[in-house]
């Protein structure tokens, strides 16, 4: 058990290091319960079950099947892919985007003798633009639009260019790709439930339940009590299925975050730093490279009061590095594991800084 939790431990760096950060500055100024914001943590934690309960019934692996075996040449394969990755994002999150589509497409790719290197890292960049545009689609959305209070309608405006913008560059790159037919079949192992139906139904449900939440129509406590009592009934399994490294790493950002807000020097230094919004986008994409785009929206939005600026920062600066996106991360470790190929690094890093430059001038004009 404790050889597991150490493993789990190693994997988490994020964590670790946010941890590390809480205990650090606790020692100079006393941590308060204030600094928490439990409307982040609460719809978080409904997301993530409602999705891991998705992801058990395979609901999307279903469509994603139904619509492949309908395309056999392999550039449309690798559109209907790269989409249904990045529409998916908007709803499910980028991470879960890229756990479901990334082994359908390696399984494709072994069965059709393709390598899908190129098809992964678009996937890749689709999941991060496409989760860009909901605050659902990742945890910075979903922590700034609780953080400033974003109406839903403002949230939307801002981000729906690049998104839109995004989708016209991945169907540009796909050009690239071969129009040869491919030669492979799908098939998905039916669930043997009984009561499957009724229990997609009552998870849409509660996802709809939880959207209203994220918004403010609904309260968000009453939903969180919604979802731990029907996931007990349906499948207490699910619980243990959350993120909770997700849940505590935000947990010790908002104690840091509060903590360095009364360091005046500090203060002073980040609100210099930020004191244009212009600024404010640049920085949110540097900083995005080195430390990720989660935690970035969360260090920054202590200083700023240029929600948009850092909104689209942070979405924008998920393209880049490796770790700019931590859902990068997910597809880098599938597509490795089934072909250890070096070369992935390069080439997606290549992808994604010609990317994040193209992104980083456009949208600034926008702003």
């Amino acid at each position: 058990m404790v050889s597991i939790v150490g493993d789990k431990l190693s994997e988490e760096i994020i964590f670790l290091v946010s941890l590390a950060l809480a205990i650090i500055t606790s020692l100079f100024s006393t941590p308060k319960f204030s600094y928490i914001d439990f409307k982040v943590l609460i719809s978080l934690f409904n997301l993530m079950v409602v999705i891991c309960a998705f992801e058990k019934l395979r609901i999307l692996d279903r469509i994603a099947v139904n619509i492949l075996c309908r395309h056999k040449n392999q550039r449309k394969v690798s559109l209907v892919l790269i989409f249904l990755t990045f529409f998916s994002a908007m709803l499910i999150t980028n991470d879960v985007a890229l756990i479901t589509f990334v082994p359908i497409t390696l399984i494709i790719a072994r069965k059709a003798d393709f390598n899908p290197m190129n098809l992964v890292i678009l996937q890749t960049l689709g999941a991060n633009i496409g989760s860009s545009l909901t605050p659902m689609g990742n945890p910075q959305n979903l922590f700034l639009l609780s953080f400033y209070n974003i109406n839903g309608i403002e949230f939307f405006k801002t981000t729906i260019i690049f998104v839109v913008l995004g989708a016209l560059w991945l169907i540009l790159l796909n050009y690239r790709t071969s129009a040869a037919d491919l030669c492979f079949t799908l098939n998905i192992e039916g669930i043997k439930d009984k009561n499957y139906k009724a229990k997609v139904l009552i998870y849409f449900m509660l996802f709809i339940l939880i959207i209203l939440s994220v918004f403010g129509i609904v309260d968000y406590y009453e939903t969180f009590a919604a979802v731990v009592i029907l996931v007990i009934i349906l499948d207490k399994e699910l619980l243990k299925q959350v993120d909770y490294f997700l849940l505590a790493t935000f947990v010790c950002f908002f104690i840091v975050i509060g903590n360095l807000s009364h360091f005046t020097v500090i203060t002073n230094y980040m609100q210099g730093v930020l004191s244009s919004s212009k600024r404010v986008y640049i920085f949110s994409i540097l900083f995005s490279q080195f430390i990720s785009n989660v935690p970035c929206s969360i260090l920054l939005a202590g200083f700023t009061k240029s929600w948009r600026e850092l909104l689209l920062g942070v979405n924008i600066g998920g393209m880049g590095t490796l770790v700019a996106s931590l859902a990068s991360v997910i597809s880098y470790k599938l597509y490795i594991k089934e072909y250890r190929d070096k070369t992935y690094l390069m080439k997606f890093t290549k992808y994604n800084l010609i990317s994040l430059i193209i992104f980083t001038i456009i949208i600034y004009f926008f702003i």
